[in-house]
């Protein structure tokens, strides 16, 4: 059965209230940099912060929206790890929520660490690698594509959004807590890869090489960069493959998050034609 808040603490119906205020101010990036937090919004999605034990430091909660089964479960684990839900009337909630699907429940939290020293990987490792990818939609989206074709972890080089910015989270459907993300300087993760023996395979229009003809097993690292201006210099060497997509009609590209959905794909189909552990 379903918990509720303490009827003995009155529902919040001002925006004036500080914790709401301070809630409402993690709208823009400043804050959300300056205080390390940032707004997860949606019950799916605070299940999955919950599930991979991410640090809630604030929970707002509209009763009359709270419906569905994420929401009910999302709830119940905040009332059963002893996280302060501070109840709110509709009008209150809209402003705090970033998104505009009211499921009646967002938390405020600890952003997680991205450092690249603190990753880690396993034998044989498949990771996503994003340059300068500024649209935090198209952040979560790869995210989503990542986790659902097996790869290890996702690495920012020299990221333009901030990473768990809402939408991004919004977009990567919470799966953004459940897989590995580090960033760093584009120069600091090339400099990474190689010094982990981490091949490294490049998505680029002009490739001659087609990305099936590519050998996409063992330690991998797929690099993709931002639609609007590709990849930097940083990303050639003779260790480094470039492939394409071929394209059959007029666009000469595809969305990042599609694209790495496609070579991220391809890489579990050769592992496991190979006989390759699947993650």
């Amino acid at each position: 059965m379903m918990g509720s808040v303490d009827t003995r603490s009155p529902v919040i119906t001002s925006m004036a209230n500080p914790r709401v205020k301070a809630a409402i101010a993690l709208r823009d990036r400043r804050a959300r940099d300056e205080a390390d937090l940032t707004i997860v919004d949606g019950a799916r999605e605070v299940r999955r912060a919950l599930d991979a034990g991410v640090r809630v430091t604030e929970a707002f909660v509209c009763e009359r929206l709270l419906a569905g089964i994420d929401a009910r479960a999302a709830f119940d684990r905040l009332l059963a790890d002893r996280i302060g839900v501070t109840s709110v009337n509709e009008a209150v909630f809209e402003r705090v929520a970033f998104g505009g699907r009211a499921e009646g429940l967002v938390v405020v939290i600890r952003r997680p660490s991205t450092a690249l020293t603190d990753l880690a990987i396993p034998p044989d490792p498949l990771l996503v690698v994003i340059e300068a990818v500024e649209k935090p939609g198209n952040v979560g989206a790869v995210m989503r594509s990542a986790d659902g074709a097996g790869a290890s972890a996702v690495i920012a080089a020299s990221p333009a959004t901030d990473l768990f910015n809402p939408n991004a989270i919004r977009a990567s459907s919470g799966t953004i807590f459940g897989l590995s993300l580090a960033a760093a300087p584009t120069d600091e993760v090339v400099s990474w890869l190689r010094a982990n023996d981490i091949r490294i395979v490049t998505a680029r229009v002009d490739a001659e090489r087609d990305y099936t003809e590519a050998n996409l097993t063992g330690p991998l690292a797929v690099v993709l960069g931002a639609e609007s201006e590709g990849l930097t210099p940083a990303w050639a060497g003779p260790d480094v493959t470039p492939v394409r997509i071929p394209m059959a009609g007029t666009a000469d590209s595809l969305n990042v998050s599609i694209a790495a959905a496609v070579l991220a794909y391809e890489a579990r189909r050769q592992r496991r034609s190979q006989g390759s552990p699947q993650p």
